[in-house]
């Protein structure tokens, strides 16, 4: 696909994604993000990118959904506008779920679907100028990807009440003492401070990073005994793959090579397992 409202460009093991459209605050319209969600797959595919960037061009993040091609009617009726919404869920989703570290990088204003894209980032670097909110109350409307869900799971309840029901804007060190972003850097330094946290996260193991993010990510969500769960298993498979990967009572390939084969192994589990207490039925 070629990209018309967004640069995209790979440079070792990182893509850089730079939503093009600074004439209107780079917000989203239909077409600039279909463009993302196929750079998305695309690095989704990919085997040899580890690290992704989103950031705006002109001086701005992002203003989320282009407010005036939603007034033309672009977005069809209701039912149309829902499935509309569940595309940019979707997108948000995949975005989130990469087995890639993400960083947002922020400058000037991120606010609607643009602070909902930062939410999904694994870092977010922002200037000292970035601005964030949710002020869609004030155009009669209500978000649709991650500020009354996302939101409230990163800074809770009562101050995604505050962003949502009030729409003011924030600034960026206001984001990091309420944990929805991780760092404000001076002004013109944005670039350099995410390549600085790259050349960090390149000396790590990228098993290991891939490993924590999709841990850390379920584990939010679930509870307690679950994320242990999650977080045991999380050791059984980095046991595996620093080389203690053999198991006494391990099956070590033999089921699968018994239903090749349709050996003696498969008779002795199979036979006496299918009608095992069918009579119940």
């Amino acid at each position: 696909m070629a990209y018309k409202l967004m640069k995209y460009r790979e440079k070792n093991n990182t893509a850089y994604i730079t939503l093009n459209r600074p004439k209107v605050i780079n917000c989203l319209n239909i077409a600039l993000s279909e463009e993302l969600y196929d750079a998305i797959w695309r690095i989704r595919n990919s085997k040899k990118l580890d690290y992704v960037v989103i950031k705006g061009a002109g001086g701005n993040f992002c203003a989320g959904d282009d407010l005036k091609e939603m007034q033309r009617g672009a977005w069809g009726d209701a039912n149309q506008a829902m499935h509309r919404v569940r595309f940019y869920q979707n997108m948000a989703n995949q975005l989130e779920e990469l087995d890639k570290i993400t960083v947002a990088a922020v400058d000037g204003y991120a606010v609607g679907g643009g602070l909902e894209i930062t939410m999904v980032c694994d870092f977010v670097i922002a200037t000292e100028r970035a601005r964030w909110g949710m002020p869609e109350v004030d155009v009669g409307i209500t978000p649709g990807w991650g500020g009354t869900t996302r939101l409230t799971r990163l800074i809770g309840r009562r101050l995604s009440k505050e962003v949502n029901l009030v729409g003011s804007f924030h600034s960026a060190k206001r984001a990091v003492r309420e944990g929805l972003w991780n760092r404000v850097v001076p002004n013109g330094k944005l670039d350099a401070e995410v390549e600085k946290l790259l050349a960090l996260l390149r000396t790590k193991n990228q098993q290991g990073l891939r490993q924590l993010k999709f841990t850390l990510n379920r584990n939010i969500e679930a509870d307690l005994y679950t994320a242990q769960g999650f977080e045991a298993m999380g050791f059984g498979l980095t046991a595996a793959v620093n080389g203690w990967w053999r198991v006494d009572d391990a099956d070590k390939g033999k089921g699968l090579k018994a239903f090749r084969d349709k050996n003696t192994l498969w008779n002795k589990r199979r036979n006496p397992a299918i009608p095992f207490w069918s009579d119940e039925d």
